[in-house]
């Protein structure tokens, strides 16, 4: 999927410096998360279900996704105009999308308990991508309309080879959060069995919504009179950080809360600083962002599939599953993203993780617009045991 995204709204690597708490008895500070690991299991181990519907015995724990929510307005062209140029578009139409509100969406097509954490507007935008949403099974208890900003919006050039160049205007993305989400926003993110975000709103309320994967507490040994520091991740909350969205560096602080990074060629490139034409030369880049501190980085790689690197481990590379037709890449990258997440809470492998979502993009590219274009658990596994 080849993308050129514009964004109308609103720093270098640092060490992460955490906040010191203080206590009567102690004075001390949490260290560094330590990052999740996914050990890589064989198919043999978890298996792939031959049944569309979710198994009774599978993790249950919600996919939570805190970000964007756009209305996308599409306009089909033969190509994209010149410098001065004006041209026709063969059609236009407005449609629910953002990153996302299009991966909470594909959650609950998939059949997994999801809820959207997340900002519209009020006006017809908003009501446009809060009834898409309820319509893909969405859990909008946590979605706020606010009434100082539009719902973002996003301008889709879709020419006629299923490309798409994107122009964006952030809107209630961007603008209008509170200053401390509230608890129970942070509630939710506590109890996720996974944790996705993206760049379309601001770093920093990514990293409060982050932090909130940690839980910190403080145990008072009563013999002794020494209060003890423990930190623990919460039920194992795997934070996943999709690098679209804002150009710019991500803030360290927010890197050392994630747990899997994941951009596509272009986005690792530009994180990184390094060519990444060759699957060699994404080796090396995604190899810069280890040393960035983030263990596990999940490259999409648009026609030529995707890759998951693992600091210490071999790259696992999963081809494309071929489409019959290409009608819109909009949602694609979306899809995998949220698809990979899915299969991750349920317990899959590295590999079964990758294969899944290469099956829903599959889907999703022949079909018109983002929310509309996610595919539902059946059809993801219906195409699974046809290859």
């Amino acid at each position: 999927m080849a993308a050129i995204s514009l964004h109308f709204h609103t720093p270098c690597f640092q060490p992460k410096n955490p906040t010191t708490k203080q206590h009567p008895i102690i004075k001390t500070s949490p260290p560094r998360r330590t990052h999740l690991s996914f050990a890589s299991k064989t198919p043999s181990q978890t298996p792939l279900t031959t049944s569309h519907q979710t198994p009774a015995a599978q993790n249950q724990n919600p996919l939570v996704v805190v970000g964007s929510a756009n209305a996308d307005i599409y306009v089909e062209i033969e190509r994209l105009p010149e410098e001065g140029e004006t041209i026709s578009a063969k059609t236009g139409q407005t449609l629910a999308g953002g990153k996302g509100a299009n991966q909470a969406a594909c959650g609950g097509k998939l059949s997994h308990p999801t809820y959207f954490i997340g900002q519209v507007g009020e006006d017809a935008h908003g009501r446009l991508i809060t009834d898409a949403l309820e319509g893909s099974g969405v859990h909008l208890t946590h979605l706020r309309t606010v009434p100082g900003a539009p719902t973002g919006h996003a301008v889709v050039m879709l020419q006629s080879d299923g490309q798409n160049s994107i122009i964006i205007v952030g809107g209630s993305n961007m603008s209008c959060w509170p200053h401390e989400l509230p608890h129970e926003d942070l509630e939710a993110v506590r109890k996720a069995g996974i944790l996705l975000l993206q760049r379309e709103i601001p770093d920093w309320v990514n990293t409060q919504v982050a932090k909130a994967s940690i839980i910190i507490v403080y145990n008072s040994d009563v013999r002794s009179g020494v209060e003890c520091l423990q930190v623990a991740t919460s039920a194992g909350v795997p934070v996943i950080l999709d690098a679209g969205g804002m150009e710019g560096l991500i803030p360290p602080e927010l890197l050392s809360f994630v747990d899997i990074l994941s951009p596509n060629e272009t986005e690792l490139a530009r994180l990184t600083g390094m060519p990444t034409e060759s699957f060699e030369q994404i080796c090396q880049a995604a190899g810069n962002c280890h040393k960035m501190g983030v263990r596990q980085v999940l490259v999409k790689l648009g026609a030529k599939g995707s890759a998951f690197f693992v600091e210490g481990e071999d790259p696992i590379h999963q081809p494309i599953i071929p489409a019959s037709k290409v009608l819109d890449t909009t949602g694609a990258g979306d899809t995998f993203t949220a698809a990979f997440a899915v299969a991750l809470v349920e317990g899959k492998s590295r590999r079964e993780c990758l294969k899944f979502a290469a099956a829903a993009a599959s889907l999703c590219i022949q079909v018109k617009g983002a929310i509309p274009s996610m595919p539902n658990r059946k059809a993801v596994f219906e195409l699974l045991q046809s290859l």
